[in-house]
């Protein structure tokens, strides 16, 4: 899964997923990724990672996850929290929503997920701390 970082027109990656996927999903999902296969890393993909399939951006899902946290592997926000970091979703699953209307780079953008990640930290920090 990635994140469309308009800065330098590239999808970065934020996470794998593989939780949240019904039978028929799994069964659906050959056919609907079929259009976007191609034998090669794709040129508008930042990916550390190998895959064992590559695909041109295109079909976008809806995923949530836990939090959002620091990676050494994934590319989105990469350097902007932390130099050599990037962000990923924690326990990503998918939320069986296809998003047909929308294109590959009107989805979630490394922007707003690096806003989540610090929206997320403000909430950390305000929590009071209880001393015994």
């Amino acid at each position: 899964m990635a994140a469309y970082d308009d800065k330098d027109d590239m999808f970065k990656t934020v996470c794998k997923c593989g939780s949240g996927f019904t039978d028929a999903d799994l069964a659906k999902l050959p056919e609907l990724l079929s259009r976007y296969k191609v034998d090669h890393k794709h040129p508008r993909v930042d990916s550390k990672m190998e895959a064992d399939a590559w695909f041109v951006p295109g079909l976008v899902i809806e995923v949530i996850g836990a939090e959002i946290t620091l990676s050494p592997i994934h590319t989105c926000g990469m350097n902007s929290i932390r130099p050599g970091a990037g962000l990923a979703i924690r326990f990503p699953r998918f939320t069986g929503r296809y998003r047909t209307e929308k294109a590959a780079e009107d989805a979630t953008t490394a922007n707003e997920i690096i806003g989540m990640y610090n929206n997320q930290l403000k909430k950390i920090e305000a929590k009071p701390i209880e001393a015994a």
